[in-house]
């Protein structure tokens, strides 16, 4: 028979589900819970060294976000790679290409080619409710090892353009649950399971795990790849600087886009756009040469951030198969290319 003690337990456990409060799970709970969710991001790709092209593979994390097949997951995991995989719980992989980008919050989505039928969807909190000293899990594949857990708390909460200025779009949270290589793009998931964020990165004067950990908020995730659609190019490159672009004659004290890498089957290769085939130094700085320049798209000077961030929002605003205009300075001389929106 069970005892007073036991009814009134049971009976304020459902009043506080009734409520609207989540009963507290251990982070094994949290664990066995999400991982149907998290998948391992393999990617290969190619970059000029001093010894010519070579082939690259990047390993990282991300997290299902719905039944058709969109996972989130960090920009500099996917963002110029020619080939994607995504390896679900289980071992079960499939193909994935890049519909969104943005780098300047290092944010990519990905679209599956089919959804596992053992997947489940993760739910996305509102981070906006989340405060320091809360407890949260990072669930990923550190050092390409699968579904491995790091627990911790929030550390601090950083506004857009406070932290990093190559990353100015970001709100972050700072961590110190454990974040290593191949957890970037996973997700770090509240007490209650439920996605608050997307690994980026951390800092560390060794090199490894110790150190300041840096998870993109929900609410940057939500803003920037499913509210607004962020422009996928497919380029990897540096803006010039005007010393620079006077080495590399560039016209009329115009200054341009530096193409060092072009995805496969990305916008920027259907467009016509190269990229680099050559890696040299100047004035002690490491830049590939020998891809083009982008000068201006659509009229829009490519020639900084702010710039970029114009054409980004306007190519982003283009329904599928609008053709816009790229000029670029190719082998010396100014070529005009033509794009196709998606």
């Amino acid at each position: 028979m069970k005892t007073a003690r036991t009814i009134i337990l049971a009976a304020a456990a459902a009043l506080l589900c009734l409520s609207g409060f989540a009963v507290a799970q251990t982070p094994g709970d949290v664990f066995r819970k999400v991982t149907p969710s998290v998948v391992v991001i393999r990617a290969k790709g190619s970059e000029v060294t001093a010894s010519g092209q070579a082939r690259f593979l990047e390993t990282g994390s991300g997290v299902l976000i719905s039944t058709d097949g969109k996972v989130m997951t960090a920009a500099h995991v996917v963002h110029s790679m020619n080939e994607i995989s995504v390896e679900f719980l289980g071992g079960e992989t499939v193909s994935a290409k890049v519909i969104s980008s943005e780098p300047a919050a290092d944010l990519s989505l990905l679209q599956l080619e089919r959804v596992p039928a053992t997947a489940r969807v993760a739910k996305m909190a509102n981070s906006d409710a989340i405060r320091v000293g809360d407890p949260v899990y990072i669930v990923g594949a550190p050092y390409g090892l699968s579904y491995s857990l790091s627990a911790g708390l929030i550390s601090a909460r950083w506004a857009p353009n406070t932290v990093y200025k190559t990353m100015p779009l970001a709100e972050f949270f700072q961590t110190d649950a454990t974040i290593n290589t191949g957890n970037s793009g996973g997700p770090m998931f509240n007490a209650a399971g439920e996605v608050i964020g997307i690994v980026s990165h951390n800092i560390s004067k060794s090199g490894g795990s110790e150190g300041l950990g840096f998870v993109v908020t929900m609410k940057t995730a939500r803003a920037l790849l499913l509210e607004r659609k962020s422009f996928y190019g497919g380029l990897e490159g540096q803006f010039l600087s005007d010393g620079l672009a006077d080495l590399l004659n560039v016209p009329n004290n115009m200054s341009g886009y530096l193409v060092k890498s072009v995805a496969k089957d990305s916008p920027g290769d259907e467009a016509g756009l190269r990229g680099g085939t050559r890696l040299v130094t100047i004035d002690g700085q490491q830049v590939v040469l020998g891809g083009d320049i982008i000068l201006s798209i659509e009229g829009i000077p490519a020639a900084s951030v702010a710039n970029m961030a114009k054409v980004r929002d306007l190519l982003a605003g283009l329904k599928p198969g609008t053709t816009f205009k790229l000029i670029v300075l190719r082998a010396g001389r100014m070529v005009e290319l033509t794009g196709v929106a998606r």
